[in-house]
């Protein structure tokens, strides 16, 4: 069993239950609609989706939950368990919402700009994601906010608006410039699968996973240092890849080839394109090692996803590099940094046998460098968002 280090995605029906109590304590009232939104893991794939590129996440089974109360006013309010500052404000404005509520108010008001009449609500959340781990905490809150007020709009729950809506929440609204990935693995991932998504034809299909088959397990490391896309970093990062399709004339880098990346002149642009390009590859080589069941090969496409990241794409950090190179050395097969980098999470592919090993090992290397403790999470694939009450 996993010891005390690990962060648990709670029982559903507990979390259900909390969500529900901690609402009536807040408005006084019990809430007409629960949703939940997992948050996510990226296999591989990273840097990839707004370049139109690929990539290939698992669903948690850690989710935020979101508890509504429709109003016969205007008027919305926002609380979390997580967070001591509530909301409060009219339908109007939703769109000038600043700090953690943006991401729960940019999500209403993009489906009221898509045309849902959501009305005025109360909202409570509550969930089990880490927060700033890079494990999507913004993209489980605005997705599990959308579902619970489509469900007050009373209209079918279109998967494919709440994810545009989603986006449109974080990039306008937040002012996270991300890629869509986080949403619409939130929205459409499916149990024991991950999600390849091709974000220049729009498509996705699930790529089944047995890791208990293969007596696998993920395991994500939380290195406890912060992540937040507004940073600047982020957004620096998607420059220099806008900058260098722009310079050799395509749409995106998916168009790009290795060959063309190599004339690129400025170095640290040329770098960036290189982790791109290589890293889409990387995608397609994954899906066909897993399919194939040949695990260590997807192993060394983490590692050599790991390398492009610290060195070309220059999004690790010491505590990243650490927690990557203790896994390995523990037993894990394979093992990366994921999500947008700067701090945050790796995932290791490591046998289950060994899994308590390699977390115990990631620990002290930490504790002999003197970083802050990490925490671990086990992340077997898990469904997408829905209603739960």
């Amino acid at each position: 069993m996993p010891s005390s280090s690990f962060v648990a995605p709670g029982d559903p029906a507990a979390l259900l239950e909390e969500v529900r109590a901690a609402f009536a304590s807040a408005y006084a009232a019990p809430p007409a609609v629960v949703a939940r939104a997992p948050g996510r893991v990226n296999l591989i794939g990273e840097h990839t989706d707004y370049n139109r590129g690929l990539v290939l996440p698992v669903a948690l089974p850690h989710a935020t939950y979101a508890a509504v109360l429709p109003r016969t006013d205007d008027r919305v309010r926002i609380a979390s368990r997580e967070q001591d500052e509530p909301w409060a404000g009219t339908l109007d404005d939703l769109e000038a919402t600043t700090g953690w509520a943006a991401y729960a108010a940019g999500a209403i008001w993009a489906l009221r700009e898509a045309g849902i009449d959501v009305p005025g609500l109360d909202l409570l959340v509550h969930g089990t994601v880490p927060l700033g781990a890079g494990l999507s905490s913004s993209a489980a809150l605005e997705c599990s906010v959308a579902v619970a007020a489509c469900a007050l709009a009373d209209v079918e729950l279109d998967r494919r608006t709440v994810i545009d809506a989603c986006i449109r929440a974080e990039t306008e609204v937040a002012g996270a410039p991300t890629g869509g990935m986080d949403q619409t693995v939130s929205m459409l991932a499916s149990r024991d699968a991950a999600l390849l998504i091709d974000f220049d034809s729009g498509e996705s299909r699930d790529v089944p996973l047995d890791l208990a088959g293969a007596g696998l397990a993920l395991l994500v490391t939380d290195t406890r240092v912060s992540h937040a896309l507004v940073d600047g970093g982020y957004g620096a990062r998607r420059a220099d890849c806008e900058q260098a399709a722009s310079e050799l004339g395509l749409p995106s880098l998916r168009a790009a080839t290795a060959e063309q990346v190599a004339t690129l002149t400025d170095d640290r642009v040329r770098r960036r394109a290189a982790h791109v390009v290589s890293e889409i590859g990387r995608v397609t080589e994954a899906v066909a090692a897993v399919e194939a069941g040949d695990w260590t090969a997807v192993g060394g496409l983490f590692a050599r996803s790991h390398v492009s990241m610290r060195d070309d794409f220059e999004i690790s950090c010491p505590e990243l590099d650490l927690a990557v190179d203790t896994a390995v050395e523990a037993g894990a097969i394979g093992a990366r940094m994921t999500g947008g980098g700067f701090g945050g999470s790796s995932i290791s592919l490591v046998p289950v046998e060994r899994v308590e090993a390699v977390a115990r090992a990631i620990d002290t290397a930490f504790a002999a460098a003197g970083f802050r403790s990490p925490a671990h999470l086990l992340a077997p694939p898990s469904a997408a968002a829905g209603l739960v009450d």
